[in-house]
C-alpha cells in the first residue's frame, strides 16, 4: 500500500529530503490510484515493466507484488540510494539504475526483453513529451499507463482543430490508441500539485506508423509558425513535386495551401514525408 500523507512526510524528514519542483517530485499518496495504473495497464505476473522516476518505490512495490519484472530509472540521488537500501535487496526482479530518463528512457530495459513490455509511470511535467518523443522512436511499449499533469495528457490526445493540437498529438496518435483513461485529483500527493492530473492508458496500435526523423523535424516546423499557412512555411523546404503531390491531397479532403498545420488531420500527416 502507499504511504499515507503523514508517513511520507516522515519519511521525507528521516531521510532528510526535500522534494524537488524541477524533478516533478509530487508522491502519490492514494492507494486507489495505484491499484488503478496497474488494472489500466493490466499488469500479470511475468510482465516486464519499466517505470520512470520511481521515488519512494510505492508504484514499484505494487508492481513488484503483482509479479512484474521491473526496469526503473531514478535520478535523484539520495532516493536512488534509499531505493537500493531498502527495495531492491528484497526484490530480484527490480532492475534500479540512478540517470536521467531522457538519456534513458527505457531505463536499461535489455534489447531481448524490448519485444513486449509495458511503461507505468509518474512522468515530470517537463520531460514529458521529449521523453514521450524517445519512447516512440522505438522499440515501443504494448500499453503505457502515464500519470501526466492534465494539461500534458490533453495536449496528446488533442484533436485537429484545437490550439492543443500540435505535433506530438500527431506522433502519438499514428502510434498509439488512447483507451479510457483516469482523472486524478491532486489531494493525491503529497506535497499537493497546483494542477489536476491524469492517467493516460496508451495501447499500441496493430500498425503503428512511425515518422522518419526528417519528416519528424519538419512537422515541428509547421506547429512552430502556427499562424502561417501551411504553402508559405513549406514552400522552400520541399521538392515542388512533393509538396504539390501532398497539398492536391489536402485539397481533395478540403483543406488546401492556405491551411495551417493544427487543421490537418493525424492520417493527411502520415502522407507528408520530406
Amino acid at each position: 500500500m502507499p504511504l499515507s500523507p503523514s508517513a511520507t512526510r516522515e519519511l521525507l524528514a528521516r531521510l532528510g529530503h526535500q522534494p524537488k519542483r524541477f524533478l516533478g517530485q509530487n508522491f502519490l499518496v492514494d492507494g486507489n490510484i495505484v491499484r488503478k495504473s496497474l488494472e489500466l495497464a493490466g499488469i500479470t505476473a511475468g510482465d516486464t515493466v519499466v517505470e520512470v522516476g520511481p521515488g519512494l518505490g510505492t508504484l514499484t512495490s505494487a508492481l513488484l507484488e503483482a509479479g512484474a519484472e521491473v526496469w526503473a530509472v531514478e535520478k535523484d540521488r539520495q532516493l536512488h540510494a534509499h531505493l537500493t537500501e531498502t527495495l531492491v535487496p528484497a526484490h530480484p526482479r527490480l532492475h534500479l539504475m540512478e540517470g536521467d530518463a531522457m538519456e534513458h528512457p527505457l531505463a536499461g530495459l535489455p534489447a531481448e526483453k524490448s519485444a513486449h513490455f509495458k511503461i507505468v509511470a509518474n512522468l515530470p511535467y517537463a520531460i514529458s513529451t521529449p521523453w514521450m518523443d524517445a519512447v516512440l522512436s522505438g522499440p515501443r511499449p504494448d500499453r503505457m499507463v502515464l500519470m501526466l499533469q492534465e494539461e500534458a495528457a490533453r495536449r496528446y490526445v488533442a484533436a485537429p482543430g484545437s490550439k492543443l493540437f500540435g505535433a506530438i498529438s500527431i506522433f502519438l496518435q499514428s502510434a498509439y490508441a488512447v483507451d479510457p483513461g483516469h482523472r486524478v485529483g491532486a489531494g493525491c500527493f503529497h506535497p499537493r500539485p497546483d494542477v489536476e492530473s491524469f492517467l493516460l492508458n496508451l495501447g499500441l496500435l496493430p500498425a503503428p506508423f512511425v515518422f522518419p526523423p526528417a519528416t519528424k523535424a519538419l512537422i515541428r516546423a509547421c506547429f512552430q509558425q502556427r499562424r502561417k499557412q501551411l504553402g508559405s512555411i513549406l514552400r522552400d523546404k520541399l521538392p515542388a513535386a512533393v509538396a504539390d503531390a501532398w497539398f492536391a491531397r489536402l485539397t481533395a479532403a478540403g483543406f488546401g495551401p492556405q491551411s495551417r498545420a493544427e487543421q490537418i488531420p493525424v492520417a493527411l500527416w502520415r502522407d507528408f514525408s520530406v
